[in-house]
């Protein structure tokens, strides 16, 4: 199976990013032909500056290439270095209906809320679109938010593919990304970027342990049994801890008699383990950025490889060949 993803580099990525998606990424490219692409024209939307652009875009696969995937098993590459990626973004693009996108969640959710809307999240779905087709990819992990945007990239597909009455694309199929609980921020809602709630994987270690005490709790008095489920403290540490730490934390939130700073301490300490070897690895990477360089170099041209094959494909099709 050919296992496709991308994830744009809008800031650094945090434990929300990587238990929701990355740590997906790294199991799937073992027994697949996997690419994995740093979404950097996707980002373009949101980041409009060159420097904080090009420094995120090195971070990403830094950050990446740390946390465990391999160049030699999954080809790493930045999004913009393939341009027969907007080639195919355009010729998607004229048979694109508007009805189509306008109903799209993100642009629809961004207007229905009077913010202003740019052409290019408007067509962000074609690019995603063009993303995936050009690698005949046969599954997309996705979160249930993209979910949609598969569904639109299977529609410009199938119709390309009726109207010029040949099969020059695979129609692919969504894995939706699962987590044995939601990553909760510091406010105990979803770990996002844009609820400015985030602990990033690679933060300073000292800097980490301020925030995670700075983590929200209820009220309930120390000498209260607690129930678990639910709390999103426990819920975080679960994600980090052996299965022996998990049960004794349980043990302890039903016993009661325990402060939530004990618990936060313990969390810390567990995410400071839990992420040492890859930030031992990401120390090694950024020593050697001229060997990240490569690898992204070598991931781009076995991805212009394959790029070109469908884009010829497509294009004889509708007879621009």
């Amino acid at each position: 199976m050919r296992v496709l993803s991308g994830i744009q580099p809008t800031g650094r990525f945090h434990w929300g990013n990587y238990f929701g998606a990355i740590r997906q990424y790294i199991d799937l490219q073992h027994g697949n032909e996997s690419y994995y692409f740093i979404a950097n024209l996707h980002a373009l939307t949101t980041v409009r500056d060159k420097k904080q652009l090009e420094q995120n875009t090195l971070d990403a696969a830094l950050d990446l290439l740390a946390l465990g995937l391999q160049p030699e098993t999954a080809t790493l590459f930045v999004q913009s270095d393939v341009p027969e990626v907007s080639e195919l973004c355009w010729i998607l693009m004229t048979g694109t209906p508007m009805g189509l996108l306008e109903k799209c969640h993100a642009f629809k959710d961004k207007k229905e809320r009077g913010l202003t809307a740019d052409a290019g999240l408007f067509t962000y779905p074609v690019l995603m679109a063009a993303d995936i087709l050009i690698y005949d990819a046969d599954i997309v992990p996705v979160g249930h938010d993209q979910i949609q945007h598969i569904e639109v990239c299977r529609d410009l597909a199938g119709s390309f593919n009726f109207h010029f009455k040949q099969e020059v694309f695979v129609l692919p199929k969504s894995k939706i990304l699962e987590t044995s609980a939601k990553v909760p921020g510091l406010d105990g809602e979803k770990m996002s970027k844009s609820y400015s709630n985030t602990i990033e994987i690679f933060e300073p270690v000292a800097a980490m342990r301020k925030k995670v005490m700075r983590i929200k709790t209820d009220l309930r008095p120390m000498e209260e049994p607690k129930d678990p489920a639910g709390d999103h403290l426990f819920d975080l540490y679960r994600l980090f801890a052996t299965a022996d730490e998990i049960a004794a934390m349980d043990a302890l939130y039903r016993r009661g008699g325990f402060g939530y700073g004990d618990v936060k301490k313990a969390l810390a300490e567990a995410a400071e383990r839990y992420f040492a070897p890859a930030r031992a690895k990401r120390e090694e990477l950024a020593a050697d950025l001229p060997k990240v360089r490569d690898i992204l170099a070598d991931g781009a041209r076995r991805a212009r490889k394959k790029a070109s094959e469908t884009l010829r494909r497509a294009k004889d099709a509708c007879g621009l060949g």
